[in-house]
């Protein structure tokens, strides 16, 4: 549904040249859920404006449906006919809503339909159905300023389907929303997708959208897509960053003589017993370190991470009875515990400057202040 090819960004900043983009390749598939992943400056937000081409890319192709936008950009910066036609297939929804506060919620969604000059009956018909689907029927003549975060958003998704896109683009949509907002949206997002055949295009900076409702997911720095694939794929790929970040699991050997294993779960292999069966099969003892499970795209998977007596030469034979089983093992080398643990202690050494240093501000901070800090702390 999406295909993306050589996309470079390139933006002028006071004399000289920002790559936020550098060679992006990326394939979604009609009817999937597709998160794009980064930390801030990774270049999400610049791809995913590229995809509709509100940002222009410096070079490279972004086809959608079979029509290759950058080829119907033209010179000038305002879209031509035929961009704005094919714009119509893509919805976009956005971090902070951009509701207009003087129109009513129903005005709101009409507006694009409005645009496009399509009758006052039909364009009511189609936002009250819109407002329906999204649970808000009860809201089409309130005002923005009237509504929840949660709220918002669902009028800003309901107009971003006003023109019934086979494509819909999120861009950080659940940002700024509390937790339970959040998981709200995320699932009436995952029942358009299901109910409506909408392929789904989401940039985000957190791995619980990922794993909450996503097919397939990219991991993008420094304007590059570094690893890509669906998410099942992801979890069965041997020292894959997205699938550690997704599921981490941490522990190091107790002793010299040990083998650490991660193991990951899928499919039917996460409600089975293996573990308990390799113990009493090979009659050893097994630690477990660490262990994440959940519930991806419907499907229980989880990863864990486990110790067995010996070196690795002694435990070929029980590790090949688990990859029979169907699970995918990864062998901790020596060198990444160390790392792990290296990290773990910088970690924590972090945090315990952070406290000493909000102690420090707080012993420091006027005796007028103690209530507000109070206040806040409770709050």
């Amino acid at each position: 549904m999406i295909t993306i090819s050589g996309l470079t960004k390139v933006y002028e900043s006071r004399g000289r040249q920002v790559t936020a983009l550098d060679g992006v390749d990326l394939h979604v598939r009609e009817g999937e859920v597709f998160g794009v992943i980064g930390q801030s400056g990774a270049g999400k937000s610049s791809l995913i404006r590229c995809v509709n081409l509100l940002e222009r890319p410096t070079s490279g192709t972004v086809v959608v449906d079979g029509v290759d936008l950058t080829a119907l950009a033209g010179k000038g910066r305002r879209a031509g006919k035929d961009l704005r036609r094919a714009r119509s297939s893509i919805g976009m929804v956005f971090q902070h809503f951009n509701l207009l506060s003087s129109r009513t919620v129903q005005d709101n969604i009409e507006l694009p339909l409005e645009i496009l000059g399509v009758s006052g009956a039909e364009r009511s018909r189609r936002a009250l159905e819109l407002l329906d689907l999204v649970g808000l029927a009860d809201k089409a003549k309130a005002y923005p300023g009237q509504l929840s975060g949660g709220q918002k958003q669902r009028v800003g998704i309901a107009r971003a389907l006003a023109g019934e896109p086979k494509v819909l683009l999120s861009d950080e949509a659940t940002s700024a929303l509390d937790p339970e907002t959040t998981r709200s949206i995320l699932q009436l997002l995952r029942d358009l997708n299901r109910q409506l055949g909408l392929t789904v295009l989401l940039i985000t900076h957190e791995m619980d959208v990922v794993k909450t409702i996503c097919d397939s997911a990219a991991l993008m720095e420094k304007g590059r897509v570094v690893e890509t694939g669906t998410v099942g794929e992801l979890l069965a790929t041997p020292g894959s960053r997205l699938a550690t970040e997704l599921f981490p699991v941490g522990g190091a050997a107790t002793g010299p003589d040990r083998t650490v294993i991660d193991v990951t779960f899928h499919g039917e292999t996460a409600t089975q017993p293996v573990i308990s069966q390799l113990s009493r099969t090979y009659n050893i003892d097994i630690s477990i370190l660490g262990a994440a499970m959940d519930t991806v795209g419907g499907r229980q998977i989880g990863r864990m991470r486990i110790e067995l007596p010996g070196r690795y030469e002694e435990n070929v034979v029980p590790v090949g009875f688990l990859r029979e089983q169907g699970l995918q093992i990864e062998i901790v080398e020596p060198q990444d515990e160390a790392r792990g643990a290296a990290e773990g202690e910088q970690a924590e050494a972090r945090d315990a400057r952070q406290d000493e240093s909000q102690i420090d501000k707080q012993d420091a901070a006027p005796a007028a202040t103690a209530p507000a800090l109070v206040k806040d702390g409770a709050r």
